[in-house]
Parts: C-alpha cells; sequence; structure tokens
C-alpha cells in the first residue's frame, strides 16, 4: 500500500509523535511527526550513522519543525520551497555562522529526500534551494611549545593528576577523538605493544600507535595510587568497571567530564578559550606533517574516510611554513 503523498500526514503520525521541548521562538511544545523518528531510526539502522550525528539531526530539526509550525503555521509534512528559502533567511539573520546554517539545510533536505524515497511524499520542497556555502576554516592547532606547558602544567601523582595526564597525552600522542577517548575500555589497551584499539564515527574500528610518553602515562595511571584509587566499592553501572577513565565518583569518564579536564589545564597556561580536545586533535595532525609524516598515514591515525578531509591539514603546514618563512628569512619581506 503506497504512503500518502505530500500534504497529508502518515495514518501513524497523528495518533503516534513525541513531544520536543519549547520551540526557539517560545512556542509552544512542539509534537515531532512520526515520520522524523523514521528518519533518524533510518539514519541509525540502515547508514550506520553514529548517536553523536544522529543527536544533531534531531536538534536541527527539532528546530526547523518548531520554528515552521510558530513562524509559518504550517508542519514539516505541508512545507514549501518558500517555507524552506524562509528558514534559510531566519538562520542568517540570526546571526548563525555559515557552517551552523549549512549543516542545519543538509538535515532538512535529508529529511525530505528521506521522505520521497520511502513514498511520504511525491515532491521535494528543498530539492532547488541552495546549500549556503560555508568558507573553509583551517583547523587551529597549538604551537609545539604550547603544547609542551599544557603537558608540563599537570602537576602531583594523585589518581587524578595521573587520569587528566594521561587523558592529554593520548589526545594529542594519538589524534584521538575526545567520544573515542572515553569510549575506551581496559581491553582495548595494549601497552605491551603499544596500541589502541579505538571505535570511530560510523562505528568502525581501527587500531592506532601510542607514543613513549602517552605509554608512560597510561602505565602510571593504571598502577596502584592511579585508577585503582577511583574504583569504587561497588559499580554504578555495567560498563563502568571496564572503562579506562573514570571520573571522581568512579563511573566511566564522559566526554563533557574529558573536556573539562582539557579545559582546566588550558585555562592554567594561558590558553583559555582557544583549547578544545579537538585542537589537540588538529595540533596532532598539525605537528606530523610539519616534521615529515605521509598524508595516507595521517589519515589513518585519524580515522578519516577520506584523504580530502586530512589534506586541510596539508594547508596549515603551508600557511605555518610560509610565516616562519617571512619571519626568518632576510630576503623574504622588504625591509
Amino acid at each position: 500500500m503506497p504512503r500518502p503523498s505530500s500534504g497529508s500526514r502518515s495514518p501513524r503520525s497523528a495518533a503516534e509523535a513525541r513531544t520536543a521541548p519549547d520551540g526557539p521562538l517560545g512556542a509552544p511544545a512542539y509534537v515531532v511527526p512520526l515520520v522524523v523518528e523514521d528518519f533518524l531510526t533510518w539514519l541509525t539502522a540502515e547508514k550506520g550513522r553514529a548517536a553523536n550525528t544522529v543527536g544533531a539531526y534531531r536538534r536541527d530539526l527539532l528546530t526547523y519543525g518548531s520554528w515552521l509550525g510558530s513562524t509559518r503555521s504550517t508542519t514539516v509534512e505541508e512545507a514549501s520551497a518558500d517555507d524552506v528559502i524562509a528558514f534559510v533567511g531566519y538562520l542568517r539573520s540570526g546571526g548563525r555562522a555559515p557552517a551552523s546554517v549549512k549543516r542545519m539545510l543538509v538535515a532538512v533536505r535529508s529529511l525530505y529526500r528521506f521522505r520521497v524515497q520511502e513514498g511520504y511524499a511525491d515532491s521535494d520542497p528543498s530539492a532547488d534551494v541552495d546549500v549556503p556555502r560555508a568558507p573553509a576554516g583551517l583547523p587551529k592547532a597549538l604551537r609545539e611549545d604550547q603544547v609542551q606547558q599544557l603537558l608540563d602544567s599537570v602537576v602531583g601523582d594523585d589518581a587524578v593528576a595521573r587520569r587528566d595526564r594521561a587523558i592529554l597525552e593520548v589526545l594529542y600522542g594519538t589524534g584521538a577523538r575526545i567520544s573515542e577517548l572515553v569510549g575506551l575500555s581496559l581491553a582495548d589497551v595494549d601497552l605491551g605493544s603499544q596500541l589502541l584499539r579505538v571505535l570511530g564515527k560510523g562505528a568502525k574500528e581501527r587500531v592506532i600507535p601510542v607514543g613513549r610518553y602517552a605509554t608512560k602515562a597510561l602505565r602510571e595511571w593504571l598502577a596502584a595510587g592511579g585508577r585503582p584509587e577511583l574504583e569504587p566499592d561497588r559499580w554504578a553501572r555495567r560498563g563502568d568497571a571496564e572503562a579506562l577513565f573514570l571520573n571522581q565518583r568512579g563511573g566511566r569518564l564522559s566526554r563533557q567530564g574529558a573536556w573539562l579536564v582539557v579545559r582546566k589545564y588550558g585555562d592554567r597556561v594561558g590558553l583559555g578559550h582557544e583549547l578544545t580536545p579537538h585542537v589537540l586533535r588538529h595540533s596532532c595532525a598539525t605537528h606530523m606533517l610539519d616534521h615529515g609524516a605521509d598524508i595516507r598515514a595521517v589519515q589513518e591515525l585519524l580515522g578519516h574516510a577520506s584523504i580530502s578531509t586530512t589534506q586541510v591539514y596539508t594547508r596549515v603546514s603551508g600557511e605555518r611554513l610560509r610565516a616562519v618563512y617571512d619571519q626568518a628569512h632576510p630576503r623574504a619581506r622588504p625591509r
């Protein structure tokens, strides 16, 4: 039996829906059509998208649906091309970064393509709406001396200091994502071979090398006086006992917790808002290329699906080389 065409609701969507928090304009709570939930389920089950990616799509579509209801008096299912264009204008006028506008429109277009493919609609109102071009921003990277100052700022030999030192060494030493770091379990660590097994985007597993400084920090964290000091008498959750990094309550360290660790030491050395876990990932890649690493080896280390994603770091290294040359060579610039 064919699904309803554009302009009508799925037979289930009127009876089955989920309620979202109030919309961005203070409108009443937005009821999410089941077609959106079906789309999010499809992203997970059929496309293998990571939970964080699906969560981002959910937030963007909640914003879109709530705005349609409060501003255009229409729904996701009944929206026209003019509504989609107006939504893009709303995002731009609200001061959102071009990259954010592009990301949200991609979510909207993906939903409508799914509707057509699955028979929910006959046409796609977003098909002719151009995706805004976001400027290609270069990744931020710390200088090597800044990284050294950051790592040296972890002082002490207590359990928390050992954990924090290991976190920073692993993030910079391997270029791992913050989600990959907190997802590590004890079985994923082979200090004898100096290897880590991480689960990246799309549930793709890869094995990456660990340098001697990160290995030393991990050994100290796992030894008596380190991780054992934070282990509770009774584990609150099933997976906490296997977690590599623990919080001070004895549970698996969360992304937010690891992020705060990075920010704490960034503030300590005066980096402030310049430093995030992703900056350490950028710094790892940039410094490796600066020192002659093969770009495909860096691609493998970072878990990039495409070499084009890694190539942006070659631009960073090239610009850094130009800056050093201009500053150091006596005939680089007119005096």
